[in-house]
């Protein structure tokens, strides 16, 4: 799109006339880098305003972005813009949300509005507009806000746009440009399409600046590249997924190594256990535990020790971990339990363990759904000197708590190798007199 002078109204590429000519009420944009989502999506947003104060209604849109800093970009670089070469009298203002929220905004005289707001799943439960999701594919935990916006784009008249560019497989957006049900009218703009279509870009140039085969088909070539950003992509998930994991039952008596992620407030404490059965570790147990005391938690850890013949466990003993690896240490003793601190080399060595294990079809796990999704959930960014950094976005359904369990576990069984004989119940320590713990404690042996 060609930027409007002051008092001009905006010129655009033929591939912008079409999207703004579909007047479907459902309507989704994947279009690439540098090609005008925002410009374009705001554009329709105005015009629909625009229309509605000429005929005596009123109009109300809402834009939510992926952070604040994008909803003012939307409104300054998008909404005012358009309003100002239209010369519309508006009232710039900032519009209460939550208690601690307020969204940018713009007021036309018969009532109209647009607003902008960072997207997250509670500002969307209380939505009534037309709505614009910007950067959809970007947005934290883009499932649960579309859960929350359903019965807001159920109401009669009502329009919704999503728009982004895309961010691997799996998530909502991928769900909306793939699925075959036709609900959404769908718009797709390469960089190839709009440069075909007169936007001056070199593309060329840009692909080689980019330097990063899969970043510029993400990017650019709006291609679902899962490895763009997962560690661990769906389909290696699914290559280690098995029904017979998963099952405390399926025990066999082999050596077994465990890891635990502990949690406090709303995360998930997770222990996994995972069995040698020849080459290819087993998940026998996958322990989850929320909103429960430490207390509870080593209580937990405890009869994962009496029930399976554990060689080796890896606590994690980063922040409010101390304590507790330290009292699991003193009751196991420091030879089969490892504190692990989670700075990010070591994160990533033992993501590098998980996912080599994967790779070679050496670990099984459960097909369960949000097991699934928790390992999808960490993502390889590049960190300040260029080294692959993972981080994973906090949701409500934890914060990759389950990966860094079995992470752990994974990492648990590289190294020597222990066995344990025969064990009896230890004292327990005064500090802990009102829980049921026991220890065990017995001669160790290699082989």
């Amino acid at each position: 799109m060609a930027e409007p002078a002051a008092g001009a109204a905006p010129v655009l590429y033929p591939y912008q006339r079409r999207y703004l000519a579909d007047a479907s009420r459902f309507k989704a944009g994947m279009w690439s880098r540098q090609t005008g989502k925002t410009f374009t999506t705001t554009l329709e947003a105005v015009l629909d305003v625009l229309q509605a104060e000429a005929e005596g209604r009123v109009a109300r849109w809402t834009i939510l972005s992926v952070s604040q800093a994008r909803a003012i970009d939307a409104m300054e670089a998008g909404v005012k813009l358009h309003l100002r070469a239209f010369k519309a009298a508006f009232q710039a203002l900032e519009m209460p949300m939550e208690a601690d929220e307020l969204a940018q905004a713009v007021r036309l005289p018969g009532g109209s509005y647009i607003r902008a707001i960072a997207s997250k799943p509670s500002t969307a439960r209380g939505m009534s507009d037309n709505l614009i999701l910007d950067e959809f594919a970007h947005h934290q935990d883009n499932r649960a806000v579309w859960t929350a916006l359903l019965p807001v784009v159920s109401k009669p008249g009502l329009k919704l746009r999503v728009i982004s560019t895309p961010n691997g497989v799996g998530d909502k957006f991928h769900d909306i440009m793939t699925a075959p049900d036709g609900v959404f009218s769908r718009h797709v703009v390469t960089i190839h399409d709009a440069v075909a279509d007169g936007l001056p870009r070199d593309v060329e140039q840009l692909r080689r600046a980019m330097g990063d085969p899969e970043a510029w088909a993400q990017e650019f070539e709006c291609q679902f590249v899962d490895a763009a950003a997962a560690w661990l992509p769906y389909e290696l998930i699914g290559a280690c997924e098995s029904a017979e994991a998963g099952d405390p039952q399926g025990y066999g008596g082999g050596p077994c190594f465990v890891g635990m992620d502990f949690a406090a407030r709303g995360d998930l404490t997770v222990i996994a256990v995972l069995e040698e059965v020849g080459d290819v570790l087993w998940c026998r147990e996958l322990i989850e535990l929320r909103r429960v005391s430490f207390a509870e938690q080593l209580a937990a850890f405890d009869q994962v020790m009496r029930r399976y013949r554990v060689v080796r466990a890896a606590l994690d003993q980063t922040g409010l971990g101390e304590m507790p690896v330290e009292e699991a240490k003193r009751r196991h003793g420091m030879l089969r339990v490892e504190g692990v601190l989670f700075s990010p080399a070591r994160k990533l060595d033992l993501a590098t363990a998980l996912k080599q294990r994967m790779e070679d079809r050496a670990l099984r796990i459960p097909p369960r759904p949000e097991l699934r999704a928790d390992l999808h959930s960490v993502k390889r960014e590049a960190g300040a000197t260029g080294a692959p950094r993972l981080v994973a976005e906090r949701s409500e359904a934890g914060h990759a708590d389950r990966f860094w369990a079995l992470a752990l576990a994974a990492a648990a069984g590289q190294g020597q190798r222990l066995v344990i004989a025969p064990f009896e119940a230890a004292p327990r320590h005064p500090a802990w007199d009102d829980d049921d713990f026991t220890r065990r404690a017995g001669a160790w042996s290699r082989y």
